[in-house]
């Protein structure tokens, strides 16, 4: 290929010109150009869906960026889809330019998407690799790669599963049997060549190949002799019949476009290809092969697309490792390498690394260097990495995976213009993307939004919408500047796949209003369990989908006057809370909501201690955690319902002290009622130790003492006994007196209940405990002065320090000054007491 002569070269240019490519690669993309602007062809014919020839012109619009991607979809199944991803690098959009560019006319003449879309979806006598999709690139990172791909959960396996160019692998039937595994032939030629990465051998004869350098037609030639050669030996390479009707198709093609134009036709293709094309076939077997495909109806149209779906780990393989790479030596003009390097010392100074320019002269002389150790023309991708790593990241790979992501990678996002075709829906969420001025973007990004402003609680019901609509371009994460309701904060990140999300929404509306609205109504009306209808309801309020709600609050009414397991309505009542407090920021009218929410309460109180007998372990801990959400729901209905529901949170603190007394009730959520009902001031400090000391008394089982004191100090309990070292010492006492042959079991609820306390709590009691009963208020301290928790003593310095915070929390009359805590007299320790008292309940 580096070294052919002359007559090869001429041999090339027979008609039909056959341009071998491999899809996606510069080199290539290069040769292409250099034999179109010397052939000078009549017509240009693409391996493509046919489909899209209406669709060429568009290309040549100013508004058209690379990488973009030709997608089909079934009109009654957008879901049955198929990508064809075209980059700026890749052979067959430089033909489309040249083509346009020069007034010559394009077309498509792989298998029309009618057929791609319909094959595989009988699996009966399907062919093996049916529904796989004409996917671009797999493993084989081959010359002969197809390029369309399948989007996940598309019904098909998805790109990279199979090797796309050699899906248009077909032979004439008399060569050798096909092999049983697909080949790949970069593979086998780069180990002919002596080589073991086929990725290298191909940089170094072809994307290290200068523009302008020999004879045009002499590559093609040279790689069509090799694939030549590599067909009779390997037949199809484990194609499949789907190759051989692709490669029949685009023979009658070539045929009909011959006698057209004659002998000015240019072919543009995977180079496994072309001997199929070459070989001579009657139309009469080739038009049988095509006699009875199975088709659909089939719309296409332009989308963006992204270098890391042209990367092959992503998940859609492409055939290409680097896409961003490849990208910088297509349009570098000259000094590829110390480019690069340029660009990735400007990217590690964007990110405060120390890089200067003598970092980057020292990177171009090691890669060179490299280069030549290892027998290759010009330092690759391979000795760029290494001189990057050795000189700009000091030996570390985690700048380096910085550079592999932002650069080696990357994250283009291609355009195409508005009169590109589209779904009404589609163009909606344009015009409401352009309103909003929310871009989307390959980066992820997060997005801050204060629903107090217009543009931002617009964005916020776009993104939910969306959600609805299952087009996940947002996704909602924790805010960490507040905690309000009415902020949010968004992970915004815009995939390729996306388009054919929203034109599967497209049957639910022409707008995203009212997508959404009829998607929520539908949902709702086939939502089989209760706590789905409350959780649609919840983001019907976020969505602002006022005309979906009557549907759902209905549906949300029958569940719930049906459903009598109380545990679904616990699960339920929780997001029907949170629905209320979105009415202060978005103006919403939650009143029916209410109304059912107080409802639903009302039955949770009703069932909820029946519910609670005779539970094994894992029912008992998932009840713990429904009494939680119940209480933490009543705490907020307490702040929202009107006077007809003030009682509820007295009500709920009643059927909380029925669950801490019932025998029957197991000790894990009796231990957790005791606990929700002191954290609410319902119950003493005294009481709560005159609880825990009846459930562990000597007559208690270990195991059902165990389960209280999980529920009542587990999840972040552990600040009580920290400072009511009464609890601890009971605790303590219990523990020590559980027999030996008891103390196996008890052991796994102790420490699963321990080891969720933070780091400084466990050792704040540990010290506790080391220290011992009756050593400076130790343990059992219940007789020491002052303020459970304290010790006797004052510490001055530390008191003096806490004044002025004091102040700000009581104002300055709230707060007594002394000169010398020890001439303070006895008498007043119990004022001391009653100001720790009241410390202790502004802390909780």
């Amino acid at each position: 290929m580096t070294g052919v002569d002359g007559a090869l070269g001429r041999r090339a240019a027979v008609q039909p010109l056959l341009l071998g490519v491999r899809h996606h690669g510069p080199g290539s993309a290069r040769a292409v150009r250099a034999a179109l602007e010397e052939a000078r062809p009549k017509v240009v014919l693409i391996e493509g869906p046919p489909e899209a020839d209406a669709l060429i012109p568009l290309a040549a619009e100013e508004g058209m960026r690379p990488p973009v991607a030709l997608l089909a979809h079934a009109v009654d199944e957008p879901g049955r889809s198929a990508f064809w991803p075209l980059a700026e690098f890749s052979p067959e959009w430089v033909a489309l330019r040249w083509a346009l560019e020069h007034d010559v006319p394009a077309r498509f003449i792989d298998l029309p998407a009618t057929h791609t879309l319909a094959w595989g979806r009988d699996d009966a006598g399907a062919d093996p690799d049916a529904g796989k999709g004409e996917t671009s690139g797999d493993g084989r990172g081959s010359a002969e790669e197809g390029t369309a791909e399948r989007p996940a959960g598309a019904g098909s396996e998805g790109a990279g599963s199979d090797g796309a160019g050699a899906e248009g692998a077909g032979s004439d039937g008399t060569g050798p049997p096909e092999a049983d595994v697909r080949v790949d032939p970069l593979a086998v030629l780069a180990e002919a060549a002596g080589y073991d990465d086929p990725e290298r051998w191909w940089e170094d004869v072809v994307e290290h190949r200068g523009p302008g350098q020999g004879d045009a037609f002499a590559p093609f030639a040279a790689l069509e002799e090799a694939m030549a050669a590599l067909r009779e030996t390997y037949g199809s390479g484990g194609g499949g019949g789907r190759d051989l009707v692709r490669e029949a198709h685009m023979r009658l093609q070539v045929r009909a476009a011959q006698r057209e134009y004659g002998d000015g036709v240019a072919v543009v293709c995977g180079a496994w290809h072309v001997p199929a094309l070459r070989r001579k076939a009657a139309v009469a077997a080739d038009r049988a092969l095509l006699k009875g495909l199975l088709k659909v109806k089939a719309d296409m149209t332009w989308v963006p697309w992204t270098h890391r779906r042209l990367s092959r780990f992503s998940g859609y393989g492409a055939g290409i490792d680097a896409p961003g790479w490849y990208a910088h030596l297509f349009g570098a003009p000259d000094r590829p390498v110390e480019r690069w390097l340029t660009k990735v010392a400007g990217l590690l100074r964007e990110e405060d690394r120390i890089v200067s320019s003598a970092h980057v002269i020292e990177a171009v002389r090691l890669a060179e260097t490299l280069a030549a150790m290892r027998g290759r023309p010009l330092p690759g991708l391979s000795e760029t990495t290494d001189a990057v790593r050795a000189v700009m990241c000091d030996g570390s790979d985690v700048p380096l995976a910085l550079v592999h992501d932002r650069l080696v990678v990357g994250d283009v996002l291609g355009e195409v213009p508005e009169s590109a075709p589209a779904v009404p829906l589609q163009r909606d969420l344009a015009r409401l993307q352009r309103r909003l001025r929310l871009k989307p973007e390959a980066l992820e990004r997060e997005l801050e939004l204060d629903l107090r402003k217009e543009t931002d609680a617009g964005r916020s019901r776009l993104l939910h919408r969306l959600g609805l609509l299952g087009v996940g371009w947002g996704e909602p994460t924790v805010s960490r500047g507040s905690t309000g309701t009415f902020r949010e904060t968004w992970r915004l990140r815009w995939e390729p796949e996306l388009s054919v999300r929203v034109a599967e929404a497209g049957v639910w509306g022409t707008t995203v209003l009212s997508a959404a609205t009829a998607k929520a109504e539908a949902d709702a009306v086939g939502a089989q369990a209760l706590a789905e209808v409350t959780a649609l309801a919840e983001r019907c309020l976020l969505a602002e989908l006022t005309d979906a709600l009557p549907v759902v609050m209905r549906v949300l009414a029958e569940r719930a006057a049906l459903d009598a397991d109380v545990g679904h309505l616990a699960q339920a009542l929780p997001a029907l809370v949170r629905s209320l407090r979105y009415g202060d920021v978005r103006g919403t009218d939650t009143g029916a909501l209410a109304e059912v929410a107080a409802g639903l309460a009302e039955r949770v109180f009703v069932g909820l201690p029946p519910a609670c007998s005779a539970l094994d372990a894992d029912g008992a801990e998932e009840m713990r955690r429904h009494v939680d959400a119940v209480h933490t729901a009543v705490g907020l209905l307490g702040d929202t319902l009107t006077a007809g529901h003030a009682d509820l949170r007295v009500r709920w603190h009643g059927v909380l002290r029925v669950l801490s007394g019932r025998d029957t009730v197991p000790g894990v959520i009796r231990g957790r009622a005791v606990r929700l009902l002191l954290d609410d001031g319902e119950v003493e400090q005294e009481q709560a130790a005159r609880l825990m000391g009846l459930a562990l008394s000597p007559g208690t089982p270990p195991p059902d003492a165990a389960a209280w004191i999980e529920g009542f100090v587990g999840g972040g309990g552990g600040m009580l006994l920290v400072h009511d070292e009464r609890l601890l010492a009971l605790v303590d006492a219990w523990l020590t007196g559980v027999p030996a042959a008891a103390f196996t079991d008890v052991l796994p609820l102790l420490r699963r209940t321990f080891s969720a306390y933070e780091p400084g709590v466990r050792r704040t009691l540990g010290e506790l405990v080391r220290r011992g009963p009756g050593r400076g208020g130790g343990i059992t301290g219940a007789t020491a002065a002052g303020v459970p928790g304290f010790a006797a003593d004052l510490d001055q310095e530390r008191a003096d320090a806490v004044l002025p915070v004091l102040r700000l929390l009581l104002g300055p009359d709230g707060v007594q000054e002394v000169d010398d805590v020890e001439d303070v007299p006895a008498a007043d320790a119990a004022a001391q007491g009653a100001a720790g008292e009241e410390l202790a309940e502004v802390a909780r």
